[in-house]
C-alpha cells in the first residue's frame, strides 16, 4: 500500500546505513530482495532474527559472489531491479564484476545507489572508519557537549543514519524521479562525511552571521542556554525544556514560580550560567511526574525524557501509534504517514538464504535453474 508499491530494489547485505536505507524504502511499499553470502547458511536452520529491526520488510536469497554463476544470478535478478544499492568500500564491486558500468549495461533504467563513510574519491576513500570518524572530519562532533567537557557522540545516528542511510534514501529517490523524466539511471554516491557536513548547515550559516560560537557550550543550542537543556528532577530522572521565543519563556518563568521577579533579560548571554544554575535548583524541587502534571501540554515547549523502554508507553506515542510490536520486539512504526497510500511493515526480519527459491522464482527463474544453482552452490 505504501508509495513505492512497485518498486523493486536489490539491497547487497551490509550493516548499519545501508540496512536501515533499505528499511525505509521497505517500509514505503518498495520489494525488497537482500543478497546475503551464501556462506551465512548453515544446515539449512535459519537464525533468528527478530531483533534485527534494520532488516525488516525484505526477504533474503543467499548467493556466493564468488561463483561466477553467482554473480550472474545477481545481474539477472539486475535487469528487473529498478534500485540497486550497496555498502562496501569502493573498488569491491568492480573486484566481484557487479560495479556500475557492468550494472547500468545489463539495465539502463538501474538507480545504482552506493553508501560509504568517506564517498568514493577521495584521499580517505579506502580508509576505515566508523560514525565517529566521519562526523568528526565534517565538522558535526566538535560542537556537541557542555562547556569545558569533550565532544559527546551522538550515538551514531547523525553519521551511519541521518547523513548516511536516510541521505542514501533521498538520493535514490531523487534518481528515481528524475528517471521518469529522461528513462536513463545513474549512480548516487552517498558520503557519511557528506551526510553530515549537510546536516551542519543551520550551524555553519549561524557561526557565519556571528551568531555561534566555537567554544561548546556556550551556544543557543548546545546547552549553553538555560532555557534549552536537560534538567535533572527529584527523583533522578530528566527533563527537556526548549523555551526559545520570548512568549514561550514567559510560560516558563510563571510555571516555575520565577514570573515577577528581577531577571536579567532572556538573550543576556553573560547571565545564562547563573541562570542555568538556578534553572537546575528550580527543577530539582520536584520529581519527573510532578513537573510533567505542571508544564507537559503548555506552551513551554516541554517533554520528560524518556528511556528507550519508557517512550512506547507514553500516551501521545501511544495514541499516534509511533512504536509497533514485531514478533515481540518494540520498535518505531514506519514513517513519515501518508493520506492515501499507508506505509506498512511488509514483513519480520530473514534470516540469510530464507526465501532463496520463492524469491529468485518470484524474479524470473525457473524451477529447473534454481535447482541447478544449488547443485553447484552458486546459491544456498
Amino acid at each position: 500500500m505504501g508509495p513505492l508499491k512497485g518498486v523493486k530494489v536489490i539491497e547487497l547485505a551490509g550493516i548499519g546505513p545501508g540496512p536501515f536505507c533499505g528499511m525505509m524504502l521497505s517500509d514505503m511499499g518498495a520489494e525488497l530482495l537482500r543478497i546475503d553470502r551464501a556462506q551465512l547458511v548453515q544446515g539449512g536452520e535459519f537464525r533468528n532474527r527478530s531483533a534485527d529491526v534494520l532488516g525488516r520488510g525484505r526477504r533474503s536469497v543467499a548467493v556466493d559472489l564468488k561463483h561466477p554463476e553467482g554473480v550472474e544470478t545477481v545481474l539477472r535478478l539486475i535487469e528487473e531491479a529498478d534500485v540497486l544499492y550497496e555498502g562496501f568500500r569502493p573498488g569491491v564491486m568492480e573486484r566481484l564484476g557487479l560495479g556500475p558500468d557492468v550494472c547500468l549495461a545489463r539495465n539502463p533504467r538501474l538507480v545504482y545507489g552506493r553508501m560509504t563513510g568517506w564517498g568514493q574519491e577521495g584521499p580517505l576513500a579506502q580508509a576505515a572508519g566508523h560514525d565517529i570518524n566521519y562526523i568528526a572530519l565534517a565538522g558535526a562532533l566538535d560542537p556537541i557537549g557542555r562547556k569545558g567537557q569533550a565532544p559527546v557522540p551522538p550515538l551514531n545516528l547523525v553519521g551511519d543514519f541521518g547523513g548516511g542511510g536516510m541521505l542514501l534514501a533521498f538520493g535514490i529517490l531523487a534518481a528515481l524521479v528524475e528517471r521518469s523524466r529522461s528513462g536513463q539511471g545513474q549512480v548516487v554516491d552517498a558520503a557519511m562525511v557528506d551526510g553530515a557536513a549537510v546536516l551542519m548547515a543551520i550551524f555553519q550559516g549561524m557561526r557565519a552571521a556571528g551568531f555561534w560560537s566555537d567554544e561548546r557550550g556556550t551556544n543557543l543550542l548546545d546547552t549553553g542556554a538555560h532555557f534549552y537543556d536537560v534538567y535533572e528532577t527529584a527523583d533522578g530522572k530528566y527533563v527537556s525544556i526548549g523555551s526559545i521565543e520570548p512568549q514561550f519563556y514567559a510560560e516558563l518563568l510563571r510555571l516555575c514560580g520565577l514570573e515577577g521577579e528581577d531577571l536579567p533579560e532572556q538573550s543576556d548571554r553573560s547571565h545564562w550560567p547563573e541562570q542555568k544554575e538556578r534553572m537546575a535548583k528550580v527543577i530539582k524541587t520536584k520529581t519527573r511526574e510532578e513537573w510533567c502534571e505542571i508544564m507537559e501540554g503548555s506552551d513551554v515547549c516541554f517533554a520528560p525524557v524518556l528511556s528507550m523502554g519508557e517512550a512506547p508507553e507514553h500516551p501521545h506515542n501511544r495514541a499516534r501509534k509511533t512504536f509497533v510490536d514485531v514478533q515481540g520486539v518494540s520498535q518505531a512504526a514506519p514513517a513519515p504517514r501518508f493520506s492515501r497510500t499507508p506505509p506498512e511493515i511488509a514483513r519480520p526480519p530473514a534470516a540469510a538464504g530464507q526465501h532463496t527459491d520463492e524469491a529468485l522464482a518470484d524474479w524470473g527463474f525457473s524451477g529447473d535453474e534454481i535447482r541447478e544453482l544449488r547443485e553447484r552452490k552458486a546459491i544456498a
